[in-house]
């Protein structure tokens, strides 16, 4: 089992990103605004992960098992296929980072990049850390390697950003941003509440429902607050491309042997979002496929993974992240109305014995999404975006978390009191069984 400890060197490990360092550049804010937002936008976006972590820890099992709960057992498999499809996206991104980190380290030593081995190389290893199981990778991975390369590779990005920046000048210049406050804010939501659907695979190892919840928590926040935070200040001093997050990559490469060394830690810390996202995208797999062995499944998304890495090179992913965030944010609030409603304890009979569909739910969840791509009005969806630009808007701005999760959550609060309702309704008309 997983104590508070371990759960929070997972969450540290797994929080330190290159791909969410170059996110900032996305805000167009001034700096002190987009430290504000990066504040409010941590704060929401990991309470939310943490209360899915507790859940998770209740109920013992992987995070698209526990959504047969609220939206039914058939029902949990469109969750399962749109999770599943983030997971792969994030896994593909992930090893085109790794390998392209270890191709500047190379180049650097050797004179030579090689990135297509590296990403075979890489995507070989993810698979193995991906069947030591969440216990095995802290305990084997975590412990003795990766949360030392956190901390070299965090002490050197912090020196490296700041040494190339006025911080004084930053601090006191508005300069000229056209970026919306709440759309980083729900930028920052959406990057953390993207492990939502994953949380339970971890948590269920969790000592406690105390463990999880702090240790997740925390564990999130403080990278969360480190990445955004220096981040910021990275892209406003440097003028950093977020469509070409290699270039970071590139700048860190050319600072000698120090740099060389924090390279070398930020390519084995990578490691962790890689193996998170093949780990989890053949657990959701099981949800639909319970009968393929676990380690089959592991092995061949691994190799999916390892092609898409192959055949795709860096594209810009703020519009990934935002869909992310309209699809799970109101996800979570369906999942923690229908946790209340249940006691805040889901049995087995819950999860394993409920309706192949809770049709209430699934429509509490989609009238969170709607409203999320609402008031954010994605422009490039084809058809979607045309029909949702034909809405009215609200004038001011108050971003989409928020209120897609609280529709989402009261909606399912009222469907699941009504469905509760009817069923007790059922029960007191059927005839009690004739004592023999």
């Amino acid at each position: 089992m997983l104590g508070f400890v371990d759960t929070t060197l997972l969450w540290l490990n797994l929080g330190i990103s290159l791909l969410v360092l170059v996110l900032p550049a996305y805000f167009d804010l001034p700096l002190k605004q987009a430290l504000a937002a990066t504040l409010v936008g941590a704060l929401i976006g990991n309470s939310m992960l943490a209360l899915a972590a507790l859940i998770g820890a209740d109920a013992r099992v992987p995070t698209m098992v526990l959504q047969r709960a609220p939206l039914g057992r058939r029902g949990s498999y469109l969750a399962t296929v749109l999770n599943i499809a983030q997971c792969l996206g994030w896994a593909i991104f992930e090893l085109i980072v790794i390998a392209t980190a270890a191709g500047l380290l190379c180049d650097q030593l050797f004179g030579f990049e090689a990135i297509w081995a590296w990403k075979l190389l890489f995507g070989g290893l993810a698979a193995a850390l991906a069947l030591l199981g969440p216990i095995g990778f802290v305990r084997r991975f975590v412990r003795k390697f990766a949360i030392w390369a956190v901390a070299v590779s965090v002490v050197y990005l912090a020196w490296w950003i700041v040494d190339g920046a006025n911080l004084g000048s930053l601090w006191s210049s508005s300069g000229e941003h056209h970026g919306s406050f709440w759309l980083a804010v729900d930028t920052v939501v959406a990057v953390t509440v993207s492990w939502a659907p994953l949380v339970a695979d971890y948590t269920r190892f969790s000592r406690d429902r105390r463990s999880a919840f702090f240790g997740v928590g925390l564990g999130y926040l403080l990278p969360t607050l480190f990445q955004f935070g220096f981040g910021s200040i990275l892209v406003l001093s440097r003028g950093v491309d977020p469509n070409h997050p290699e270039l970071i990559l590139t700048a860190i490469a050319g600072g000698g042997a120090a740099a060389a060394l924090a390279l070398l830690a930020l390519t084995v810390d990578e490691t962790d979002e890689a193996f998170a996202n093949v780990y989890s995208t053949a657990v959701s797999l099981q949800n639909i496929l319970p009968r393929v062995s676990q380690r089959g499944l592991i092995v061949g998304v691994s190799a999916l993974a390892t092609a898409g890495a192959l055949a795709i090179d860096m594209r810009s992913y703020q519009r990934f992240l935002l869909l992310l965030g309209a699809v799970f944010v109101p996800l979570l609030g369906v999942l923690l109305a229908d946790w209340i409603l249940k006691g805040t304890r889901y049995t087995v009979q819950d999860i394993f014995e409920g309706p192949l569909f809770r049709p209430g739910l699934i429509v509490a969840w989609a009238a969170g999404f709607v409203l999320y791509e609402w008031l954010y009005q994605p422009t490039d969806l084809g058809f979607w975006s045309n029909w949702l630009s034909h809405l009215p808007t609200p004038s001011y701005q108050i971003g989409a978390s928020l209120p897609s999760f609280a529709l989402a959550f009261v909606l399912a609060t009222i469907a699941g009191s009504l469905g509760s309702a009817r069923a007790g309704a059922r029960r007191s008309r059927e005839p009690l069984a004739r004592p023999r």
